[in-house]
């Protein structure tokens, strides 16, 4: 007789009871739970060793299952896996490690537990002649199975390679034996070689049933005629259906008539029509057949055919516009432009417009007020830090979990085909091993292919064509050539003075009023106490701290109204250090004497402009050149060409020819721990050390900005209103600015053209006359109110302005 190793062990298991489904040891079975009870059941396994007993139950129909409604023997399993389904229910793989006899059963408040006697039984020999020829015997009436498409070849492979009888015997019940009955039987045998004969019997019994079963069916199917043959066909499939509760027919006949009522192009029906027909033939319960219904219920909630009509009336667009936002007068009058040509051409495609500036300065906002003017919807994408193509395209919907992209998810979220969608922070895109979301915008951002955009979930194309798209950025430094080009650049420069207080005015103080519960009756802020607000707690290029800042004031006033009975608040300048504390910003001003060596610059930055000092000192040496400051590459090459020139010119400059022999200079740009960079700062390079060459005072109340070349050209430069509104706010009132940047002081604020004298030079002799000469009258100091950030990040990298006449009245 063949030796055996017996195993026992006492557990006490949460149970899942399982209807029509038998697990049986080492054999991974895969499950839908819905019940309560088998759901508690299950999170509570997990939340221990992930161990549960699998039984199954005699009566399927029961819905609250008594000891006497299941099986004596089950299988103690480990849950291997489980995942939440979109209709509650939670599907289960789990794998079998023993046959469980149940010895006692409690119901507590949530879930079932049972005491079970855990048992293997295997041979601990290699099977002698007669179990190996009993084995050979199984397995050859499997592949007569093979022959009628009963048994799959795959289920013959593997069976060939398995050595133990009793894991044979399991691994043939499962996946051939159709009755659970019948696999039911299998599991309560404990010894192998009597299972190997009760499993090829019960296998030989269901091959000569099935085989009867055939013959009749075609004796039947014979004598009936073609539409009698339908009619039996339907009647079964429905029968087995109500047997198994499957709805699936419901599904697929709701799926065809909805999609036959939607208006959408003919191959996208043929398409969508024929994922219905792959649902009618998935299995119920399957992973394919919940993929399939996510994907049909995506697809019906795209808008194919719902659409806003747009507001043509311009003048309500444009006070729509005006009353949102004070300012950005080139993106109100790109938008009023593109309704008058919609009133004359109703097929204009629509212009991708990329709105560029600092933070704060509205880029966000005012599309939400676009939106408004134009009557559509607005849904915003954020794309800052997105990284995957995917986000941008979608995902392949065969893979568990996939969804369609940023795009098509924010035309259904909004259930229009036209809405007005925002490309937030598009210059935060990055790229990495799983693709370039910038490549992926290409085709979104395209007027001529966006038409036809093909998301990778949806697999058909969609019109895009009828969105209007609004894209932000802080900069395009960061954004790839080629999206630049399909976009048409406005851009947003930072605020002045008097529009940061015209913004607070009309806008930040009545909204946070509002949203702090304040009568605007009751409450007032004084315009001295705003522009304090502006002037010494807050420097920026937008309004974003100057409106936490107002909040912070409705904070307090609003404690002091409820806890000390005040009826109203009036703010004045006076008052802010109460409620804000002392001045967070130390104002700039501009020296009060000439200094040699001392030149006032001016620079850009991505959040707005400022005065940069630059100083030079001359020392005996041997024509050593020392820059200090956190200077950049560009910077670097400007202080080397100002050297160059000076060298060439050195006679007229008044300046000893021999000084880079016998001279070190050592050039320095103060707030050494702020990187600068860029070419808008060489004139000014120029002057600082020429000064300091030839012992001359610079005058202080002059600043200049301009790109020099080696033979003394002075070229345009950009951000020039940021770089003067700085300057002026220092107390400069006589700037120097290339010739070619006349066209530019159109753009200038018009208390800075009006206060400040502008000299167009065209070369640096132009600048060295102009802060080498005598003043007409002595420095007037003048305190100034700071305007915006001192953060120089870059000197200049703004694309020039275009060329004009010479500027006659500075």
């Amino acid at each position: 007789m063949p030796k055996y190793i017996e195993k026992a062990d006492i557990m006490t298991l949460p149970v899942i009871p399982l209807r029509g489904v038998v697990a049986f040891p080492l054999i991974p079975v895969s499950f839908e739970i819905d019940r309560d009870i088998s759901k508690a059941a299950c999170n509570a396994a997990e939340e221990g060793d992930a161990c549960v007993l699998l039984v199954t139950q005699t009566d399927i129909g029961c819905e609250h299952p008594k000891r006497s409604d299941v099986y004596r023997i089950g299988c103690a399993a480990r849950i291997k896996q489980s995942l939440r389904t979109p209709e509650d229910s939670i599907r289960v793989i789990a794998e079998g490690f023993a046959r469980a006899e149940i010895i006692s059963w409690r119901e507590n408040e949530n879930y079932i537990i049972a005491n079970v006697m855990a048992k293997s039984f295997e041979l601990n020999e290699e099977p002698d002649v007669k179990i190996e020829a009993a084995m050979r015997a199984l397995l050859s009436s499997l592949e007569r199975r093979i022959d009628s498409g009963r048994v799959s070849r795959d289920v013959f492979t593997t069976a060939k390679t398995i050595r133990s009888p009793g894991t044979l015997c399991d691994f043939l019940a499962s996946s051939v034996l159709l009755r659970y009955q019948n696999k039911q039987l299998v599991l309560n045998e404990f010894d192998p070689v009597r299972r190997l004969a009760l499993t090829a019997k019960l296998i030989e019994g269901e091959t000569e049933l099935l085989e009867a079963e055939a013959m009749i069916h075609g004796r039947v199917r014979a004598s009936l005629s073609e539409s009698q043959r339908e009619h039996y066909l339907r009647e079964q499939l429905r029968v087995i259906r109500e047997e198994l509760g499957d709805d699936v027919e419901d599904d697929v006949e709701e799926y065809k008539k909805k999609f036959k009522k939607i208006v959408m192009p003919k191959e996208v029906r043929q398409k969508l029509l024929k994922e219905v027909s792959r649902l009618q033939q998935t299995q119920i319960g399957s992973p394919e057949a919940t993929l399939l219904r996510n994907y049909l219920d995506t697809c019906l909630e795209l808008p194919f055919d719902r659409q806003t009509a747009d507001r043509v009336d311009i003048a309500v667009a444009e006070k729509i516009l005006n009353d949102d936002h004070d300012g950005l007068k080139e993106v109100k009058e790109r938008i009023l432009e593109y309704l008058a040509v919609k009133q004359l051409s109703p097929s204009l495609r629509h212009q991708i417009i990329c709105l560029v500036g600092p933070p704060g300065t509205g880029k966000t906002s005012i599309a939400m007020s676009i939106a408004r003017a134009l009557k559509r919807k607005y849904v915003r994408v954020s794309l800052g830090g997105i990284r995957d193509e995917a986000d941008i395209r979608g995902h392949r919907k065969t893979y568990i979990g996939a969804m369609p992209g940023r795009i098509i998810n924010a035309l259904i979220q909004v259930k229009v085909k036209n809405p007005l969608i925002l490309l937030d922070e598009i210059d935060k895109l990055t790229r990495d091993a799983h693709g370039d979301p910038a490549s992926a915008l290409l085709e979104v951002l395209d007027a001529e292919q966006n038409k036809n955009f093909r998301d990778h979930y949806i697999e058909f194309p969609f019109d895009l064509s009828n969105c209007m798209f609004i894209c932000t950025a802080n900069t395009l430094e960061t954004v790839p050539r080629p999206l630049i080009d399909r976009m048409e650049i406005i851009e947003l420069s930072a605020y002045t003075r008097a529009e940061k207080l015209s913004i607070a005015k009309n806008h930040l103080i009545p909204k946070q009023c509002k949203r702090h519960g304040l009568d605007r009756r009751r409450f007032v802020i004084r315009e001295d106490a705003i522009l304090e607000i502006i002037d010494y707690y807050t420097r920026e290029a937008g309004v974003r701290n100057l409106e936490r800042e107002i909040a912070s004031l409705c904070r307090k006033a609003a404690r002091q109204i409820v806890t000390q009975n005040k009826k109203s608040s009036i703010i004045t300048a006076a008052d802010i250090k109460s409620y804000l504390g002392g001045r967070k910003v130390i104002p700039e001003h501009i020296s009060s004497v000439d200094e040699v060596g001392v030149v006032n610059g001016m620079a850009y930055t991505e959040t707005g402009g400022d005065l940069l000092k630059i100083e030079a000192v001359v020392m005996d040496g041997t024509g050593k050149l020392e820059l200090t400051g956190s200077l950049g590459d560009v910077m670097k090459e400007s202080a080397k060409l100002a050297i160059s020139y000076i060298r060439a010119h050195a006679k007229s400059l008044g300046v000893d020819p021999d000084f880079y022999k016998n001279k070190d200079i050592h050039l320095h740009v103060p707030e050494g721990a702020v990187p600068k960079d860029g070419p808008s700062a060489g004139v000014a390079i120029l002057c600082a050390i020429t000064s300091a060459l030839s012992g001359r005072p610079v005058r202080s109340d002059i600043s200049m900005t301009g790109e020099l070349t080696l033979t003394g050209s002075v070229l345009p430069i950009g951000g020039l209103k940021e770089k003067t509104s700085a300057a002026y706010a220092a107390g400069v009132r006589r700037i120097l600015i290339p010739k070619d940047n006349e066209a530019d002081l159109e753009k200038i604020d018009g208390v800075v053209r009006d206060g400040a004298q502008f000299i167009l030079m065209s070369s640096a002799s132009d600048a060295l006359r102009e802060v080498f000469a005598q003043r007409s009258r002595p420095l007037l100091m003048h305190i100034p109110t700071p305007e915006l950030p001192r953060t120089q990040a870059l000197a200049d990298d703004i694309p020039s302005a275009p060329v004009r006449a010479p500027y006659k009245n500075a």
